[in-house]
Formats: C-alpha cells, sequence, structure tokens
C-alpha cells in the first residue's frame, strides 16, 4: 500500500467527505502521482474540495489528491491583461487581488457557494480560510467548465483560458498554451481539461485572460410572462446592446430574492462612463416595450444578484447537502416551456436567456428521482441535455451517453490507461468502465 506519511512533512491526510484525501506540498506531488500510478491506485484529482459530491459519485474507495497548496498568484501583468496562478488559488482571493488593478476574472461564483462555506469548519481559526474557498479554486472551476451569466458577454471559462500545465495520470508534466515550455502533440489540453471533471489529469497552473472592471454599471429588470420575456430578449440582442447579463428568473427564484413571484429579467449593463450608460438604458427601455420595467443602480444590483442564489438567503434546500441541484440546457427560443413547466412550480432556475443554459436548485423532497428523469426527456425534447450536479441519493445518472461517446473514451483511455483517475466520473458517459485498475 501507498505510503501517503512519506511525501514531505507538509503532506497530510483528512477525512473530507468521507474520503482519504492528500494535500501535499508542491516539491512532492509529481513523485506522489508516480507512485500513485506505479502501485495503480484509484485517485481523484481535486481543487479546494468544497464541490466533491457534484456530478456522477466517485468509486468508493478512491483517494482525493487536493491542489489546495498549488496556491498564489504566480506572474500578473496588469498591462497586458494576464494573469498567471496556481490551480489551487481560491476564486475570491484571485478575483480581489485582480480588482485591486481594476481588473477581474469575469465568470460568476459557481453556485451553492455559501452551502460549500457552511460545509466547512466553523471555529474562528478557521473563517477566514473558508470564507475565501467558499467560491472554490480556479483549477476546480475550469475542470467543471461550467458557465453562468456572464457568460452572455465574456464568455465561458474556457475562453479565458489562454494556457495550462498538468500532470498527467503517470506523473509527466506538460504544458500547452501561453507560457509554453512543453507541449503534447496532437491534443489542445485546455479545451480537453475545460470541463474534464478530473478525468484525465491533475490541473496544476492556469495562465488566464483578465478583463477591466467596469467602472459603472446598472441594469433593467423586466417583469412578465415567461413567453413576453423571451420575445424581448430578441429586440434586446437586436437592439445592438451588449449586456454583461441577460437572466430570466423563475417565479420561485425571484421570490428568493424578495420580488414578486413572477418570471423576471434582468438586463445587466456596464460600461465606461455614466453617459454611455444612461444611452444604453433608454435603448433597453425601448426594447423592454410595454412590459413593466425598472432600473437598479449598481449596489442595487449587486445585492440583487447576491440575493437571487437559494444559497446566499434563507432557504434551507440549497444549503442542504442533500438538497438538488441540475444544470439544465434548451434552445433558448423554447426557454419559456422550460420556466413555465409544471414540474418546476415553486423551483428556482436562473436561466441565461440568451444561451439556454440554466441553473436549478430545489429541497430534496421538492423533486422525486422520477420527475427529473421527466425533466431530462423535456430537456432533450427541448434541443438540449440535463446535469446532475447534485442529488438526494445517487439514483440518476449524472449526465448521459454523449453522441461522441467513443471519441470521449479514446482520449480518456491515451491519458489514463490504467483507468486510475476519478473512477466512474467520465463526462458524456453514463457509466464509464474503468480498464485495467483494480476495484476501489
Amino acid at each position: 500500500m501507498l505510503d501517503r506519511q512519506s511525501h514531505g512533512v507538509g503532506s497530510r491526510q483528512a477525512a473530507w467527505h468521507h474520503r482519504a484525501v492528500i494535500v501535499p506540498d508542491p516539491g512532492d506531488l509529481q513523485d506522489l502521482v508516480r507512485d500513485l500510478h506505479r502501485q495503480a491506485t484509484p485517485w481523484a484529482p481535486a481543487g479546494l474540495g468544497t464541490r466533491l459530491d457534484w456530478g456522477a459519485p466517485l468509486q468508493p474507495g478512491c483517494t482525493v489528491l487536493s491542489a489546495a497548496r498549488l496556491s498564489g498568484i504566480r506572474e500578473h501583468n496588469p498591462g497586458d491583461f494576464v494573469v498567471r496562478v496556481g490551480a489551487g488559488t481560491p476564486l475570491l482571493e484571485l478575483q480581489a487581488e485582480l480588482a485591486r488593478h481594476q481588473q477581474w476574472l469575469a465568470v460568476d461564483l459557481p453556485p451553492a457557494t455559501m452551502a460549500a462555506h457552511n460545509a466547512g469548519h466553523s471555529d474562528n481559526a478557521d473563517s477566514a480560510e473558508n470564507s475565501a474557498s467558499a467560491g472554490g479554486s480556479i483549477g476546480g472551476l475550469v475542470a467543471r467548465g461550467l458557465a453562468g451569466g456572464y457568460r452572455q458577454r465574456y464568455l465561458g471559462i474556457r475562453d479565458q483560458l489562454i494556457g495550462i500545465a498538468i500532470l498527467r495520470a503517470d506523473g509527466v508534466a506538460a504544458r500547452a498554451g501561453g507560457k509554453v515550455v512543453k507541449n503534447v502533440a496532437g491534443y489542445d489540453l485546455m479545451r480537453l481539461f475545460t470541463a474534464s471533471w478530473g478525468s484525465l489529469g491533475l490541473i496544476t497552473e492556469l495562465t488566464l485572460r483578465t478583463m477591466p472592471l467596469p467602472p459603472v454599471r446598472a441594469a433593467l429588470l423586466l417583469r412578465g410572462p415567461a413567453t413576453a420575456l423571451i420575445e424581448r430578449v430578441a429586440l434586446l440582442l437586436r437592439s445592438g446592446l451588449s449586456p454583461e447579463r441577460l437572466d430570466l428568473w423563475s417565479p420561485a427564484l425571484a421570490a428568493a430574492a424578495g420580488l414578486e413571484a413572477v418570471p423576471h429579467l434582468l438586463l445587466a449593463l456596464g460600461s465606461v462612463s455614466h453617459a454611455s450608460l444612461e444611452a444604453q438604458i433608454a435603448v433597453g427601455r425601448t426594447a423592454a416595450g410595454p412590459l413593466p420595467c425598472s432600473t437598479l443602480e449598481a449596489e442595487t444590483l449587486a445585492a440583487l444578484l447576491s440575493g437571487s442564489r437559494p444559497e446566499a438567503g434563507a432557504s434551507r434546500s440549497a444549503a442542504d447537502p442533500a438538497a438538488w441541484l441540475l444544470r439544465l440546457a434548451v434552445t433558448p427560443s423554447r426557454a419559456a416551456e422550460l420556466i413555465d413547466h409544471p414540474d418546476l412550480a415553486g423551483i428556482a432556475i436562473n436561466q441565461a436567456a440568451a444561451s439556454g443554459l440554466a441553473t436549478a436548485w430545489a429541497a430534496a423532497d421538492s423533486l422525486t428521482i422520477a420527475q427529473v428523469l421527466e425533466l431530462r426527456r423535456l430537456c432533450i425534447g427541448l434541443g438540449g441535455h440535463l446535469t446532475v450536479l447534485r442529488q438526494p441519493a445517487s439514483g440518476i445518472n449524472a449526465w448521459e451517453d454523449a453522441p461522441s461517446r467513443p471519441l470521449i473514451e479514446a482520449v480518456k483511455a491515451r491519458f489514463d490507461p490504467l483507468g486510475q483517475l476519478a473512477p466512474g466520473r467520465l463526462p458524456g458517459v453514463a457509466r464509464p468502465q474503468r480498464a485495467g485498475a483494480p476495484a476501489c
């Protein structure tokens, strides 16, 4: 058996979501991965471990290898809008440092941030660390590859990634993109590892493109029937506006934010000047037509975005680790059919109206397995799919087989021929087979 205590004084084991966890010092990491490979030990890459229960369940007995000590900004050139960071760097810490230079990484905090925070230690000595880690690590954000409402203007995390460093399952280090030292010929590592969920290797370092923080921000908030709001979305996009986000909220999500329990559309705007912002607001009001519409100043917008996350409010369901967290996707023109579906009545849904991607939260007793399976069929019928990020019990596949399953499995076999990495979890494959590795 692997002697986990032999990898430096800085290495430690912990009970983390009921799994053995190793948090090695950076200097010990490569040797440790080589040892795991020699012994064909199943293991799962992780960042800060705040969302280990997301996605397909890992097979029992698998060791978690955390990149938490691969932390910190390695290089930041504000003039070039590029930052290079260790994969274990907390997202909130990175954003705070970038803000000192009036810059930011244009991404949303992952859902259930407060739920992850509440699951941590509660003593005062750890409170600051837990607060910083609640948003997860930048490596974890890339590994999940999920985009929120800011994708409307800034695209997803994959589009902001310009360099990556990884450790393969056999301990071989590779780089791609910015600051290239060594490339793996034939593979675009940045695209492969984004949304790979730890199934191909451990991300160790990332180079990202930053954005200027908009000096002024405001928003328009429209309300009305979901079908009418979707019609307004098309008009808004044809109006020449470039909103930061266009979020369609279900009645339950609006209520969680302290608004009237009817569908709402949030048009968030950012600009370099107040005059430009006022001009954008005027265009947005015209496009809103007869629908009730109110203007939100920057402070109100920030509070509303925070309050519209069920886990940030008083909702017990979102803070419950057994609650449902779903990722829904439909053709944008049919988004209203999703928001209005009877099986989702009372469910908090935040949908990026222009892309059709949505996140839904629900208490464990608010949805049955049969209902979620029916929602999956609905999403497929509406031109999309459904991913189960978190569920009360492992009764549903996190994702279904993708049409490209043979290609996904072929790539997996090249990067991880022993099937050691994240056994049981391979996005695009409902029930992955592990070849060569011993049973966990």
